[in-house]
């Protein structure tokens, strides 16, 4: 175990530069959040230039199979050998894999690299989680969730347009180069004004359990890329990587028992808020990144907006996101109090997505523009609450594995959520076009059931007509499925038990489970 002596330290001591360092916080997080964006935006442009069209999807697996895979070594890292030092080195892996991507020369290559930077990215929104975390008390914390709600708006706004422009105007590998000055901005900066203290652990690594952890998330991630897609659900490949990842898990979770340092220490799911918003922030990701992913192909299908104006046709959800987050985030700070965020952010989120369900071929932009800011509403309550009570859930030794245990659940909930949403969508839009177009219509879908504008442009009317309104049947089925499965945020947000946040002054009246108040630790060197 660390050797470690700990110090008493005012609650509210926080490091004078602690603005500039949430700017270069916030710039890293930008850097994590934009990075897929931009690259899918120039990726028929990479494929015009190094080929290997068959290997195209490699090209964003390899960077979400090591991000996830790395997620959790980052958060304890940080943890055992202090947070600066280690959130330094995720941001140098992450620029070295940028420039070796920019750099690439075939397809191979790139896919290479891209590992590379997705190892990087693993720490990148951990680090910046944790070090909120030491640095802000969890009850002024709620000042802060607007800027990282509006960071992620900008990211999901302005990607794709900021990766058009530069595809277009720079050529595509400055879609990876454009990291390097924002990243050594970031590095500059944590550099000269962040202090934390700094750590030194007996222990060693606990290399089996990051072995058996990889093994299992990426058997997991691979289940959810292919499944449907390359390979049928019953396929023997997926049953065998359905096997593989059920008993590196099994494996993983015995051994934590064992570990001297274990990589999640099992501890952490005993406090029952911290395993509640596990499980909500699984939700928000599974319902978040599939809104995302369909709401666009609906507007442009359908709606017949331009694919940059699909983007921006997304402002009223997250705007109402970011507006919401900022609410909650300075109620929270007034008030200490947070469980009514998690309660109606999850009812909002299963009316918003039931709403969406009812779009059809009739539905005005204007319509779906309300629908989303219900969803938006949903989600500003609940995405950064979900980290804030984690974080609170803990020990302050244990920060760093309660913001990577989140991000990962987050992370492994967009998956399951882009998997299941995308089969189900993709097998309604093939029945109703080959019950609509007949033969024609299942011909059309044979290999995609995502048509894009130039080739949507091409179709017959009766088929476009078709082809809208399998999309529409399809986007139902989706969104009414994510409505269902956001009943299961809703179930845990109401078992969740308000505990005074660190910070705060006296704890609430009989509460005593999941408040623990813990001096900052200052290692012995």
């Amino acid at each position: 175990m660390a050797d470690t002596q700990t110090v008493e330290t005012e609650p509210d001591k926080q490091p004078k530069s602690v603005r500039v360092v949430l700017l270069a916080l916030m710039i890293t997080m930008m850097l994590a959040m934009l990075d897929n964006m931009i690259v899918g935006t120039a990726m028929p442009t990479i494929v015009g230039e190094l080929g290997g069209l068959e290997h195209l999807s490699w090209v964003v697996t390899a960077y979400t199979l090591a991000t996830a895979a790395a997620t959790p070594v980052w958060g304890k890292l940080g943890d055992m050998f202090g947070r600066k030092t280690t959130f330094m080195t995720s941001i140098v892996i992450f620029l070295i894999g940028s420039a070796l991507s920019g750099m690439a020369q075939d397809m191979g290559q790139l896919i290479g690299f891209r590992a590379v930077q997705g190892l990087g990215a693993g720490g990148l929104m951990v680090g910046v989680m944790a070090i909120i975390g030491d640095l802000i008390p969890p009850r002024e914390r709620g000042k802060y969730q607007g800027m990282m709600a509006g960071v992620m708006a900008i990211a999901m706004i302005g990607g794709p347009l900021v990766g058009g422009t530069i595809t277009d105007n720079w050529g595509w590998r400055w879609a990876f180069y454009i990291n390097l000055p924002l990243g050594v901005v970031s590095l500059g900066l944590i550099s000269a004004v962040l202090h934390l203290p700094k750590k030194r652990a007996k222990a060693g690594i606990d290399y089996l359990g990051v072995i058996l952890l990889t093994v299992g998330i990426t058997s997991i991630v691979l289940v959810t890329t292919w499944g449907g897609s390359q390979y049928a659900w019953t396929s023997a490949r997926i049953m065998e990587l359905i096997g593989i990842g059920v008993a590196a898990l099994i494996g993983f979770v015995f051994w934590q028992t064992k570990a001297a340092e274990p990589v999640v220490p099992l501890h952490i799911f005993r406090s029952r808020n911290f395993t509640l918003m596990s499980i909500i922030g699984f939700i928000t990701g599974f319902v978040m990144f599939g809104a995302t992913l369909y709401l666009p192909l609906y507007q442009q299908s359908v709606q017949g907006a331009s694919a940059t104006n699909s983007g921006l046709l997304l402002l009223p959800m997250l705007g109402a996101m970011l507006v919401t987050s900022m609410v909650a985030g300075r109620v929270t700070t007034n008030t200490g109090r947070y469980k009514l965020f998690p309660v109606v952010g999850s009812v909002l989120m299963i009316v918003g997505l039931y709403l969406l369900s009812t779009m059809d071929t009739g539905t005005t932009r204007f319509t779906s523009g309300v629908f989303m800011a219900v969803v938006g509403l949903g989600m500003g309550c609940l995405m950064q609450i979900t980290m804030l009570v984690a974080q609170n859930s803990v020990e302050m030794k244990d920060m760093g594995v309660a913001s990577s245990s989140t991000t990962l659940f987050r992370t492994l909930g967009s998956s399951f959520g882009v998997a299941i949403m995308g089969a189900l969508f993709n097998n309604r839009v093939q029945h109703v076009m080959a019950e609509r177009a007949g033969a024609l219509g299942s011909k059309i879908t044979e290999k995609s059931a995502s048509l894009d504008a130039k080739s949507l442009a091409k179709l017959p009317a009766v088929a476009r007509e078709a082809y809208q309104h399998a999309v529409s049947a399809g986007v139902h089925s989706a969104f009414l499925l994510g409505s269902v499965v956001a009943i299961v945020a809703l179930i845990a947000a109401v078992f969740v038990k308000e505990v005074a946040l660190r910070g705060t002054g006296p704890k609430s009246e009989g509460s005593t489970e999941d408040a623990p108040v813990q001096p900052t630790v200052v290692e012995a060197v």
